[in-house]
């Protein structure tokens, strides 16, 4: 249990993980602060959609023919 643990804390601070879970705090605060420009709505969305892929993708299911 333990080594489960520690080695999704070590998947969790690569520097993918980290730059996504910065860009999702970022999101957050604009969003709140209602001062979201739309090309960070994009670059943000481009980011996001590839590290779902990716992680999909390592699963071994595309989710294609669901």
């Amino acid at each position: 249990m333990k080594e489960l643990f520690l080695r999704r804390l070590a998947n969790l601070l690569t520097v993918k993980s980290l730059v996504t879970i910065a860009l999702t705090v970022t999101f957050c605060v604009l969003t709140v602060k209602n001062a979201l420009p739309q090309d960070f709505m994009t670059i943000y969305s481009m980011i996001i959609t590839f590290y779902f892929a990716v992680q999909a993708s390592k699963e071994g299911g595309s989710g294609a023919g669901v």
